[in-house]
């Protein structure tokens, strides 16, 4: 029998994503970094909601060949896997997450591979590699200003604004496989046709995760960039919640309409549970104004939904992914 399928074996009778001491003591050594591995984290440390309850581990592997190895152990362990980016489109729920959160934040590799084509990994923020485009008066990233986040979220849900989203300058996606199976840890690569981009959304595959990408873009005069960019940037501070603990949209607009419309319309501005609250800035931004727990914000998710479903005849659906045990 194959050892990877004879550990799972072993380990089908342990409690699902619970780290025995073995378990800690092995990822411990996959990670040459110290700094790269917390072992009962609390998530809210790792959202800009700052909502999240404990993971069993929180590994965050300095390399892509690091990443693989942490994976490969995993799946012979049968100890489930679930990837995080930045933290900006998430929200964790207050039992923590089982088994290993896998965080990408330390892949940061951003070159110049040709006069107007980028390699970038998945934990470069949006906002460094739009710096980057800009100094090498490469266009096409300005959709960027003011969007938190990093590479590989942005390329899973193809962020975007009014100015353009991933999909119109990613050429090929790069992800490893995480599943518990005898390829995990093996990486694909992916034309940007093969991706299924589309609103908010693509179909890279749930149980892979991005590593990096490769972008295409055209000349453009900085000046020309950062006047973009700048507009944009006045537009959002203009109309987005200000010091508050967000994750941005929380729902993606319908087809012909706007979240937040629909919201505001059902006199739902201004509703809190607990410490979540449907923004007065924004209707479509449920925040946490100090003390919200995961609870308290699905709580106020459900009554935007049913209040729009009701009003409407709209199901609103969500952008912020949910993560996590009650």
């Amino acid at each position: 029998m194959d050892t990877a399928a004879l550990q799972v074996t072993q380990r089908g009778a342990a409690p699902a994503g619970m780290l025995t001491a073995d378990d800690r003591a092995l990822l411990a050594s996959l990670i040459q970094d110290a700094q790269g591995i917390r072992f009962d984290e609390p998530m809210s440390r790792h959202t800009t909601l700052r909502i999240g309850g404990p993971a069993d581990a929180l590994v965050q592997p300095g390399s892509i060949d690091e990443l693989c190895a942490v994976v490969r152990a995993c799946a012979a362990r049968a100890i489930p896997v679930i990837a995080v980016g930045a933290g900006s489109n998430l929200l964790v729920r207050d039992g923590g997450v089982r088994g290993v959160v896998l965080g990408t934040r330390r892949l940061r590799g951003l070159d110049r591979v040709s006069d107007t084509a980028i390699h970038v990994e998945a934990g470069v923020s949006t906002g460094k590699l739009l710096h980057a485009a800009t100094t090498w008066e490469l266009g096409g990233l300005e959709f960027l200003g003011g969007v938190p986040g990093s590479v590989g979220g942005g390329m899973r849900m193809n962020a975007g604004t009014y100015l353009g989203e991933f999909k119109d300058v990613t050429t090929e996606v790069t992800t490893v496989r995480a599943a518990q199976r005898l390829d995990a840890g093996e990486t694909t690569v992916r034309p940007a046709a093969a991706c299924g981009f589309a609103y908010r959304h693509s179909d890279i595959p749930a149980d892979e995760i991005v590593v990096s990408a490769r972008l295409a873009l055209r000349p453009r005069s900085r000046a020309e960039i950062e006047a973009d960019v700048a507009s944009l940037r006045q537009r959002r501070k203009e109309r987005e919640p200000k010091k508050v603990s967000n994750a941005g949209s929380t729902f993606k607009n319908p087809p012909g309409d706007y979240a937040g419309r629909l919201i505001e319309a059902c006199g739902l501005k201004g509703t809190r549970i607990g410490g979540a609250e449907c923004s007065p800035a924004h209707a479509n931004w449920l925040v946490n104004v100090g003390d919200a727990t995961a609870r308290d914000l699905l709580a106020l998710i459900d009554l935007c939904r049913a209040r729009v479903q009701e009003a409407h005849g709209i199901t609103l659906e969500m952008e912020v992914k949910v993560i996590g045990e009650d």
